[in-house]
């Protein structure tokens, strides 16, 4: 039987793996303001994302037994890449809505009609987090 301390080489291979895997710089997800204002709300992050994260955080929190510090260390920083990831998903899809808008008196009502349910389904997902 393997205990913790048999498992650490396995458990850096994955955090070194998580860790060097390239970030997407475009959303790899459908946008909010692509997508049927009565649709359902999209996760923040996609599967693989997510999986990457939780990944990085079970090999995060089961090294804390060998080194707390350490952990305690990469915790901050894996929350801190999640809140920029975040923060960029979320400004981009603003910027996509805002864009959509923002042509001046050349707009039609309908179209400031769309723009605001797609409004309002960001607005939901926001408020989910």
């Amino acid at each position: 039987m393997k205990t913790d301390r048999d498992q650490t080489p396995d458990i850096a291979r994955t955090m070194a793996a998580a860790a060097t895997k390239p970030q997407p710089t475009e959303p790899v997800r459908e946008r909010v303001a692509d997508r049927p204002p009565d649709g359902e709300a999209l996760p923040i992050f996609v599967a693989d994302e997510a999986t990457g994260y939780r990944t990085r955080w079970d090999a995060i929190q089961t090294g804390f037994v060998d080194e707390p510090r350490r952990a305690v260390e990469e915790a901050d920083a894996l929350v801190a890449q999640v809140i920029k990831r975040l923060s960029d998903t979320f400004s981009e899809e603003r910027t996509t809505l805002e864009r959509q808008w923002d042509r001046g008196d050349e707009i039609s009502t309908e179209d400031l009609r769309t723009a605001l349910q797609k409004y309002r389904t960001f607005f939901e997902r926001l408020l989910t987090i």
